[in-house]
């Protein structure tokens, strides 16, 4: 489930002067989402007889008792499907490869194929998998028990809240451990991989500004003046010398979560398909921006043991900067309906024109 679901206008507007509150924005958004099939352009759309018939074809003869479409994501169709022996699976399809997506959107599901056996090989929580095939853009894989974070933040106690965020900043410090040969995107063609932070990342954000020009998308300032601020803190990038294994779409939405006998605890993480190897502090992206200040430092507790350094901050602004313009050129690759771009657009554009202020101050 992409980040996207924020794009709900009238819960944006309201919250987007209050930054504090978007994180509960995030989960109003998505409740009201759960009330409506979201048609999104480049999403495949699969029956329940497709859907039984992939999962029979990779799993063999199996008796399908139940079957669920989720129709709130903005990218692949996702369908759970319950088996007679007591499974609940997910088939996960990815989008026809055909279609004109944003530069970085390539090999996704191979991106996150590997997303997947690698941070559970680290330790984090993450759905069991039954099947996969990157070249067919397919993923089968258990249904985690519990409910998004998204979904149910606003019912839990203040105090289990703080509690839960550490913990998700711990798991989440699990998947950084993890690293690449190279920096960059982890697809085959190589594109923004090199063997320096600075290179790669500066490789990506001119990916996006491509995209945006291509789409006419609006931007608050020239894409020139963009990539000038960005790429003016290079020596700041280049101190990053790992590449890191980053989900970057941690979101609220991306985020599994169940009450046990000791309070909230994560069940799992989902949906790595935007997975890049890059600095270990960009996960803090999706996890802190779009929460209340106390929760993010609670997070931020768990994944450092600390808090921000300056340095440390300046960078994750440049990295909040990359999200914005994902954030405004997407909505014309979704095909979202104009009410719902317009309110995407607006909220991205008044977080890039605050981070980009925050860097030339």
């Amino acid at each position: 489930m992409t980040l996207s679901i924020i794009i709900l206008a009238k819960v944006i507007q309201f919250f987007s002067n209050h930054p504090a509150l978007r994180g509960f924005a995030l989960a109003a958004a998505l409740r009201a989402g759960n009330n409506h099939r979201m048609e999104i352009a480049i999403r495949p759309q699969l029956n329940r007889a497709d859907v039984e018939a992939i999962a029979r074809e990779r799993l063999g003869d199996i008796d399908v008792v139940g079957h669920e479409e989720f129709t709130d994501g903005f990218f692949n169709a996702a369908h759970a499907l319950a088996l007679a022996d007591g499974r609940h699976l997910v088939v996960k399809v990815a989008p026809d490869p055909g279609l004109k997506l944003l530069r970085y959107e390539v090999d996704l599901m191979a991106a996150e194929i590997e997303f997947f056996e690698r941070a559970a090989a680290a330790g984090v929580p993450m759905p069991k998998v039954w099947h996969t095939d990157a070249e067919a853009g397919l993923m089968i894989m258990d249904r985690l028990t519990g409910v998004s974070l998204a979904q149910t933040a606003e019912g839990i106690d203040e105090a289990e809240k703080l509690v839960l965020r550490r913990e998700i900043g711990e798991l989440s410090a699990r998947i950084v451990t993890v690293s690449g040969e190279r920096f960059g995107y982890p697809r085959k063609d190589g594109r923004t991989r090199s063997g320096s932070w600075a290179e790669s990342f500066t490789a990506i954000v001119d990916d996006i500004l491509a995209d945006i020009a291509d789409r006419e998308a609006p931007l608050p300032r020239s894409a020139d003046e963009i990539r000038r601020l960005v790429t003016g803190d290079r020596a700041l990038l280049d101190e990053v010398d790992r590449p890191a294994l980053v989900h970057f779409d941690l979101w609220d939405g991306n985020i599994f979560v169940q009450r046990g006998e000791n309070g909230w605890h994560v069940d799992g993480f989902i949906d790595g398909e935007r997975a890049l190897y890059g600095d270990p502090l960009a996960e803090l992206v999706s996890l802190i921006t779009f929460i209340p200040p106390a929760e993010a430092a609670a997070v931020v507790d768990g994944f450092l043991g600390r808090a921000l350094t300056d340095a440390e901050e300046r960078r994750l602004c440049l990295y909040r900067i990359y999200l914005w313009l994902i954030l405004i050129v997407e909505c014309d690759v979704r095909g979202y309906e104009p009410e719902r771009t317009a309110g995407q657009v607006k909220w991205a554009t008044e977080g890039l024109v605050k981070d980009l202020g925050a860097l030339e101050a």
